[in-house]
């Protein structure tokens, strides 16, 4: 059939698809997808393996038979693909549910397929850290409190995704799970809030600070040492307001990160920079995991990840793996791109009370072996003043 490059592109389409809707060319015996490897699976440069054969045609140029190519591969994904369903991993607290919900609508704003009602299921999965409130932390012990369970279920199928705070992902994966992707991180910094008190410095003398993170217990009880800190000040982030209302405590931390995501920034008294309070490894990232046999979702979420969230979490996990830290251990950890390009990288130990404290910092190329490489330097250096017994005090 002759066509005219005069036609309007719906003309075109028109009467290049109809004749495809009767008879698709087979693909060429010897045609090869287009491959690449990523995350320990093999996918392509496009989101899936898809072979391009070369339609001919009667056409007269290149650019209508190139026309013809897409629009038969076009027609052959809609006829021959049918979307299943992808069910998401998280916990049930209002801001792991927000993250989930975050991380649908970027999926379904990338890949026009996932929009069909019922393409994405939400599932929620109970974890350790759940399930035991009554203690600290600390006190329980082991890592992957809040991740443990939702592996299990990505691991035996009852999940195809998990979605985590990267925080609370532990720096050895479980095999068989990748984690091809990181969301644009949010504010890594800490929020004080509290009814009395414009700021830490305002709290009188034996006011209580709540808090569930060593990490903020021992740098406030460092800078503070007349404060007192609640350290089993457990919950959700509603929860936790509503006990500082209730006059339990009379302040508290929490991450500005997760304010924002619930839309409850309105509550923060004041914002505490990065050298009042250095914030928590990995700390307004999220995580998103897959089977690492699972090509098709590793494609998906990998399309979602934000390489400069990637790189600078992970430096701070690999200063983490070298100190490895658990819920016992007071470790913090933040890496940046300065104004030139390059990385920054700060990094603190301390003892659980608070009497002492050891930072360090790095500077160097904003890429992914040299960030690897000053993030164990630096915990490696915070190691070696610590000695032994450190961690006990």
């Amino acid at each position: 059939k002759n066509f005219s490059l005069s036609l309007s592109l719906r003309s075109v389409a028109m009467e290049v698809i109809a004749p495809l809707n009767q008879a698709l060319l087979p693909v060429p015996a010897n045609t090869r997808p287009l491959t690449g490897k990523f995350c320990g699976g093999s996918v392509s440069g496009i989101g899936f393996s898809l072979p391009l054969p070369c339609l001919t045609t009667p056409a007269r140029n290149h650019c209508r038979k190139l026309m013809v190519t897409r629009a038969s591969i076009a027609v052959e994904q809609h006829t021959e693909t049918k979307v299943s369903l992808i069910k998401i991993g998280t916990r049930g607290s209002p801001l792991a549910l927000a993250q989930a919900y975050e991380t649908r609508e970027k999926l379904m704003a990338t890949h026009a397929e996932l929009t069909e009602e019922g393409a994405i299921q939400i599932v929620i999965i109970k974890t350790t850290g759940d399930k035991i409130l009554s203690q600290p932390l600390a006190d329980i012990g082991g890592k992957g409190l809040f991740t443990k369970e939702i592996d299990e279920a990505l691991l035996n199928g009852e999940i195809d995704i998990a979605v985590h705070s990267m925080k609370d992902v532990p720096t050895y994966l479980p095999d068989g799970t990748i984690l091809p992707c990181n969301l644009q991180r949010e504010d890594v910094r800490d929020a004080f809030i509290s009814l009395s008190a414009a700021s830490p410095a305002e709290l009188p003398a034996g006011s209580i600070v709540g808090t569930a993170s060593l990490r903020r217990k021992s740098q406030i009880l460092h800078k503070y040492p007349s404060l007192n800190v609640l350290d089993n000040f457990r919950g959700n982030v509603q929860t936790r307001l509503r006990k500082l209302n209730e006059g339990v405590v009379q302040a508290t931390l929490l991450a500005l990160a997760g304010l924002r995501r619930l839309n409850m920034t309105e509550n923060v008294t004041s914002i505490l920079s990065i050298d009042e309070m250095l914030p928590a490894v990995a700390q307004g990232a999220i995580g998103i995991a897959c089977r690492s046999n699972d090509d098709k979702m590793a494609n998906y979420i990998a399309s979602l990840n934000h390489e400069e969230t990637r790189l600078a979490v992970a430096c701070e996990r690999a200063f983490l793996e070298t100190l490895d830290g658990s819920c016992r251990t007071p470790i913090a950890g933040y890496a940046c791109r300065d104004k030139d390009g390059y990385c920054i990288f700060k990094g603190l130990v301390a003892s659980p009370d608070g009497t002492r404290v050891l930072q360090t910092s790095r500077k160097g190329p904003y890429a992914f072996e040299d960030m690897i490489l000053m993030g164990k330097d630096a915990g490696k250096e915070l190691l070696s003043q610590a000695g032994p017994g450190f961690f006990d005090s």
